[in-house]
């Protein structure tokens, strides 16, 4: 599969650069928008892009005027605790981009804080794109109509997304998981260790308590727990914690001082999370796009979900779908266990990790289903990207 798009159009009208807004939530966000801007260069659409963007949109020439650390909430209580200061970034963005009027703009998933700014771009005149689907086959499913009224265009990550979305005559296209296209089709586990010095024969268990603020609050207490019940059991298990940004890095830090987990031989890695997942023999995973790329990078997981009691009950009587997990939900079936809330415990946490170090018939299960996602969801992302972009930008 070729690395980059094909050049989809070379009219002088396109060497002019085109101003489009954009705007990511969060890490995983912020890498898929740095893979678009990268596919519109490549394919020669020349563009300016600002608005919100993390390291990897800055990296590829994204201009940021508010910080992507604000958005990254999860849930309705610990977005509220935000609201405000969330509400007057929307309110300033959508007055630069109505007296701007960029050719495009492009919400980068975020669909409570992107939707809302697309509908009222739209109805000013101005083309938007939104780059991956809410997750409305799994919740909340009512919101296609308000999709309808915010999206020029959607992308969609997923193939079963193609159908929801040509019923509801919304134009859409599937472009692939820009994940399945960028991560190595064969992971190999030597390498990545070789990459992060580690030791070759070694046993390692990576923790992944998420990206967002709000998740290392909640999560990285149990995760360390768990990591001290494992290696009271393992004292040969090493642990890799890779953070995305520089304040989670020191949350988590707080996280091992509270818990007294000063003895743990726990390395945390700025960023590199790839990396650690390839490397490691299992991981501890929250809910989110780390699921998926542990699964594309053939690490089997668990996957933790908790969340403040209010949300979850919320969350729970708008759900569709009996797994949380991505790479469940994409094989349809229970292939990587989750323990959701009260189950989400030291104990429960400490056996179901063990088990996957010792249960050959359950890692061949997961490594087989893993092969099959990557197979469905593997395609030439950039150009199709740029070639759905493309009409937009002529």
């Amino acid at each position: 599969m070729s690395g980059a798009a094909e050049r989809v159009d070379s009219p002088s009208s396109l060497l002019t650069p085109h101003q489009i807004g954009m705007v990511a939530g969060e890490a995983s966000g912020d890498l898929l928008g740095g893979l678009l801007i990268r596919a519109l260069r490549e394919a020669g659409l020349a563009a300016n892009c600002y608005g919100i963007a993390g390291p990897g949109m800055q990296a590829q020439g994204a201009r940021s005027l508010f910080a992507m650390e604000t958005l990254s909430v999860r849930g309705y209580v610990e977005a509220l605790a935000n609201l405000r200061r969330i509400l007057a970034i929307r309110r300033r963005l959508k007055t630069r981009f109505l007296n701007d009027r960029p050719k495009l703009f492009i919400g980068i998933d975020a669909p409570d804080f992107n939707l809302a700014l697309e509908t009222r771009l739209k109805r000013a005149g101005i083309a938007t794109v939104h780059f991956i689907s809410p997750s409305i086959w799994a919740w909340r499913r009512k919101r296609i109509a308000k999709i309808r009224r915010a999206v020029s265009h959607m992308l969609l990550i997923f193939p079963f997304e193609e159908a929801i979305y040509r019923e509801a005559g919304i134009p859409a296209t599937y472009v692939g998981h820009p994940l399945a296209y960028a991560l190595p089709e064969r992971p190999d586990r030597r390498q990545a260790r070789e990459k992060l010095g580690l030791d070759l024969d070694g046993v390692y268990f990576a923790l992944l308590p998420g990206s967002r603020q709000s998740e290392l609050r909640h999560l990285a207490g149990l995760y360390l727990e768990t990591a001290k019940r494992l290696y009271a059991e393992r004292p040969d298990i090493r642990f890799l914690a890779p953070m995305a940004t520089r304040e989670t890095r020191d949350l988590f830090e707080q996280a091992i001082e509270a818990a007294d987990a000063y003895d743990l031989p726990i390395r945390i890695v700025f960023g590199h999370a790839h990396d650690v997942l390839q490397a490691a023999d299992a991981a501890l995973v929250a809910s989110g796009t780390a699921t998926l790329e542990a699964a594309l990078l053939n690490c089997p997981h668990i996957i933790t979900y908790k969340v403040p009691w209010l949300t979850y009950q919320i969350m729970k009587r708008q759900a569709y779908l009996p797994w949380v997990g991505l790479p469940n939900i994409l094989a349809g079936r229970a292939v990587v266990p989750e323990f959701i809330q009260e189950q989400a415990n030291p104990e429960t946490l400490t056996a179901a990790l063990l088990g996957l170090l010792t249960n050959t018939p359950l890692r061949e299960a997961m490594f087989d289903a893993f092969a099959g996602i990557r197979y469905s969801l593997r395609r030439d992302t950039p150009r199709l990207i740029a070639q759905a972009l493309a009409p937009f930008l002529r």
